[in-house]
């Protein structure tokens, strides 16, 4: 499903999940499809959480798992650091937030998967809808303009 909602966006691509590290694990050349992507003027945009938070802290606190939210962020860092490359392409963005811990939002045009994460369990195992825009006000366009809020807080990941 990843592949297929990545491929077939043309205009934008949103990663809202706090470490989005499983996109660079499960899928080794989605660097390349990114990189065609921006080339082709969609947009790519990431919200990543905040390794020096507290609310991080808490969070491997809860989860207890020996790959903490700090080693994950710090994979989509690198991940993102190596796309960017010396020359940043055009319509590649990262901001840094911890507001989104308990919601991963993933935006593909007109279609989202929104992952809202239950108590102690990992992302993985908390459930995943599939959203269709239809039309305005519905519940594409709500968490859509959540995420369209917490990226208007967040700071950006580079100067």
């Amino acid at each position: 499903m990843w592949s297929g909602l990545i491929d077939s966006a043309s205009t934008r691509i949103e990663f809202a999940g706090y470490t989005n590290y499983f996109i660079w694990q499960e899928h080794p050349r989605i660097a390349d499809k990114f990189r065609a992507k921006l080339e082709a003027g969609c947009a790519v945009r990431f919200l990543v959480g905040d390794v020096d938070s507290p609310v991080t802290a808490q969070r491997e606190a809860v989860e207890g798992v020996p790959l903490t939210l700090t080693t994950r962020i710090s994979i989509t860092m690198d991940a993102l650091t190596r796309l960017r490359g010396d020359d940043p392409p055009a319509g590649l963005e990262t901001r840094i937030s911890d507001r989104h811990i308990a919601l991963s939002v993933f935006r593909f045009d007109g279609e989202m998967l929104v992952t809202p994460h239950l108590s102690s369990l990992l992302g993985h195992e908390s459930p995943t809808l599939h959203l269709r825009r239809r039309g305005p006000d519905g519940l594409f366009d709500r968490f859509a303009g959540h995420v369209d809020a917490l990226w208007k807080d967040a700071r950006k990941a580079w100067a």
